[in-house]
């Protein structure tokens, strides 16, 4: 019987994935400069309804299923996005940058952990966390330095997030359905 039969329930993380790297991309667009911050409108509205409401949905499942990883990750990231929004729309008028800036690092740091949590999980999971906490920092030390070129390279290394994140989710999806690697994900021996 295939491991897919045996689950009594579906696997959330292709969803918690999807929702991470949706609106990841969008903001890597607008960070990156391909993108004029006006169109900061259309990113609020998929971090409500897509990156904070769908993570916080697929960590409450992986609880569930007893995976504290995924359920840290996507119920702590989907929190951050609903945050972001909210700062975005009613409460960046009057912040210091330098706050702002802790702000993202103290974000940096949970992904710092989920990163150490993720040592034993795949190569790209561990590359994902990784490449979350080193967005963060990015985007922590573009407020606090006033760098610009922090904010870029913040944007860039959203987008990959973005893209690591999609792939993991396509991973996921197609490996279950074929019930096989079809997509590898580095697995740690």
């Amino acid at each position: 019987m295939s491991a897919a039969a045996l689950r009594q329930t579906a696997d959330p993380a292709p969803l918690g994935l999807f929702a991470t790297a949706l609106p990841a991309w969008l903001l890597g667009m607008i960070n990156a400069g391909w993108y004029a911050p006006d169109n900061i409108g259309l990113l609020i509205a998929v971090v409500f309804a897509f990156g904070g409401g769908a993570q916080v949905i697929a960590g409450c499942l992986e609880f569930f299923g007893g995976n504290t990883l995924g359920f840290t990750g996507f119920t702590a990231f989907g929190a951050f996005w609903w945050s972001l929004a909210l700062y975005l729309l009613f409460f960046h008028k009057g912040v210091a940058p330098a706050f702002a800036g802790w702000y993202f690092l103290l974000f940096g740091t949970v992904s710092l952990a989920l990163w150490l949590g993720a040592l034993n999980e795949s190569r790209a999971l561990q590359f994902f966390f990784l490449n979350i906490t080193v967005s963060f920092v990015l985007a922590a030390f573009g407020h606090w330095f006033d760098s610009t070129t922090c904010i870029v390279l913040g944007g860039y290394a959203t987008l990959l997030l973005a893209a690591v994140s999609i792939y993991l989710a396509f991973a996921a999806i197609v490996n279950e359905a074929r019930e096989r690697i079809v997509l590898p994900v580095g697995a740690v021996q």
